[in-house]
């Protein structure tokens, strides 16, 4: 799929991924070295919210100790290298401001997000969200008729939309951000490519933690 834009203010593309920092970066470049187009943006805001999502671009480190911190900053700089020799689409000052789960017969085959930013939509199959918590997600999901239930990541799959680096109760330490980045990047090329195909790019770099 291509993400080149269709008009001035619409763009489609196979994900898009809302948070520029370690999460949003790790499961943009999985998408990538599995042949899975995205653009990636600085984070959400939507209108009319009291408090924003916090899906901006990491700055920072929650993790407790200060060998976590370096090790995030480490993985965050072979990603941000990463993003740029391999011409990632990182729109670092773009955020969402809605989201609109669509008919994928209005806005064309296989693509059920628009993403509202202050420069256009943009139309996708996917939706990778950071740093979101799951009250806030339910709350999503109830404004779009979606009853989660018990089983919120069922929901949430069902409609194309999945989590990086959130965890229900503490946040995530980079190496299972890396782990979620490559479950989600495999389930979205699953889906894009159900043939199997193309396989992961040769010379890609593979997300791991440093040792």
């Amino acid at each position: 799929m291509s993400s080149m834009p269709m008009s001035a203010e619409i763009e489609r593309t196979a994900a898009i991924v809302i948070g520029t920092g370690l999460s949003g970066l790790a499961v943009a470049s999985e998408l990538q070295r599995r042949g899975v187009d995205s653009i990636i943006v600085d984070g959400l805001d939507l209108l009319g919210a009291g408090h924003p999502a916090n899906t901006s671009s990491l700055q920072r480190c929650d993790a407790a100790d200060a060998a976590s911190l370096r090790e995030r900053n480490e993985i965050l700089r072979h990603l941000r290298n990463y993003a740029a020799s391999h011409k990632l689409d990182v729109r670092n000052n773009i955020r969402a401001l809605q989201l609109d789960h669509v008919d994928a017969g209005i806005t064309g085959p296989g693509q059920q997000w628009a993403v509202r930013t202050p420069g256009g939509i943009l139309l996708a199959d996917h939706l990778v969200l950071t740093r979101c918590a799951h009250s806030q997600l339910r709350r999503m999901l109830s404004e779009l008729g979606v009853a989660a239930g018990q089983n919120l990541m069922a929901a949430m799959h069902a409609l194309g939309m999945y989590l990086v680096g959130v965890g229900e109760l503490i946040t995530p330490t980079p190496k299972e951000v890396l782990r979620q980045a490559k479950v989600v990047g495999q389930a979205i090329s699953a889906k894009v490519y159900p043939d199997g195909f193309p396989a992961v790019l040769p010379g890609a770099y593979a997300l791991a933690a440093p040792a």
